[in-house]
């Protein structure tokens, strides 16, 4: 007799303590995204046309991150498939984040340039 693999047993559990630190990091970063995002939108200089792709970015780029962690709360946060693609989630989130914290630099620095 032959045993069958269970599916759900392929990929163990993440250990709940190990999620709790993933969930504290993903929150911790979060909250600077969202901190620059509120920062740069109540700055009294006037919004430029090269202010929006940095800004669409960093918003996007939010949402993931907000999207991951909310994929962790629950209690199927510990399955394997889940973690996974909330870790998945939160790099691009975060990946996509940077660019439009740099692009926004840049895109400063190159205007400031130009005066």
């Amino acid at each position: 007799m032959t045993e069958q693999a269970d599916p759900d047993k392929a990929s163990p559990d993440v250990e709940a303590v190990f999620r709790n630190g993933t969930i504290t990091a993903f929150g911790i970063t979060l909250s600077f995204s969202l901190g620059f995002l509120a920062q740069w939108a109540s700055s009294p200089g006037v919004w430029r046309f090269y202010d929006g792709p940095p800004a669409a970015a960093i918003i996007l780029g939010s949402i993931l991150q907000i999207w991951a962690l909310a994929l962790l709360l629950p209690v199927e946060g510990l399955a394997r498939p889940v973690y996974d693609r909330s870790r998945r989630l939160y790099l691009a989130g975060l990946i996509l984040t940077g660019c439009g914290v740099f692009g926004a630099v840049i895109a400063d620095l190159v205007s400031a340039l130009a005066r």
